[in-house]
């Protein structure tokens, strides 16, 4: 067995240990470290007795203070549950077109409708409301069944063309390319373009105009302004639900596509409904 080494300027013995000449001391730790690790070592014995720590087959042991952090949440979630439910039973009782009139009501209408968005309508009309090809944007001026609180309503609870429910909004487009010549329809294809920016031969507009007067102003008017009780959208502005290019517009014309929403009444419940309808209707365009 090797000698013990005794530093000669410190007189400490050092742990054997050698860099490039230099041998590490072997100071004993301070103190006030030592009595703060045994501390700690006895906090955590502590602490495994009282709560729930050592990992078992089916759970963990439950500790003698029986502490459990799910029950807590339940219980908290419990909590807001029954503070929720007063201003619940209050949005039921109220009448939909009452709610802003009542700020407390109408704040909580809009957090729960923007949650429910979140959950059940951000997969189609996006995280924004604002919508993609085929989907409506849900915060600009236009609105095909119509943008009061009531339509707005309506259309969340009952859907559009949901084979479901009876009281589903319904409009069907029919098919004008069984109806219209290919050239009648490349016509009124541009005039409705030229409503809105220019079609690409404007010589077919006017002929166009006679068209649309004949076959399309019955549900989108006269002035291709939409007719929200027909859910006939406005073709007069910039705003395009299926495309807006000419082509896309001729498509749409000759086989039109139908969207369908499903409805949510009988899935969420009248209150959050209305809570939906509130904070959709805030969105920007409602009437």
């Amino acid at each position: 067995m090797s000698e013990k080494h005794i530093d000669d300027v410190s007189g400490v013995e050092t742990t054997g240990h050698e860099w490039d000449g230099i041998r590490e001391l072997n100071n004993p730790l301070p103190r006030w470290w030592l009595w703060t690790f045994y501390a700690t070592i006895v906090w955590a014995i502590g602490y495994m007795i009282a709560y729930p720590a050592i990992p078992l087959i089916n759970g963990a042991t439950p500790g003698m203070l029986g502490y459990s952090s799910r029950a807590n949440v339940v219980a908290d979630l419990a909590d807001a549950k029954a503070e929720q439910g007063v201003l619940l039973e209050k949005v039921a009782a109220t009448p939909i077109e009452e709610i802003a009139s009542d700020p407390e009501l109408l704040q909580f209408a809009i957090a729960g409708g923007s949650s429910a968005f979140k959950v059940n309508c951000a997969q189609c009309h996006g995280s924004g409301a604002a919508g993609s090809p085929g989907y409506p944007n849900l915060n600009d001026d236009d609105w095909i069944w119509g943008g009061t609180i009531d339509q707005i309503y309506l259309s969340i609870a009952h859907g559009i063309r949901y084979d479901g429910d009876e009281d589903t909004r319904v409009s069907e487009m029919p098919a004008f390319g069984d109806i219209l010549e290919a050239e009648q329809i490349n016509q009124v294809a541009a005039y409705v373009v030229s409503l809105s920016d220019t079609p690409a031969d404007p010589s077919m507009v006017e002929p166009g105009q006679v068209v649309f007067a004949e076959n399309c102003a019955a549900c989108h008017g006269d002035n291709a302004e939409g007719l929200a009780d027909f859910g006939a959208p406005r073709l007069s502005d910039g705003i395009w639900l299926k495309g807006s290019t000419e082509a896309q517009i001729v498509q749409q014309i000759r086989n039109p596509k139908h969207g369908v929403m499903p409805a949510w009444v009988d899935r969420l419940g009248e209150p959050t409904i209305k809570q939906l309808a509130v904070f959709v209707h805030t969105l920007g365009g409602g009437q």
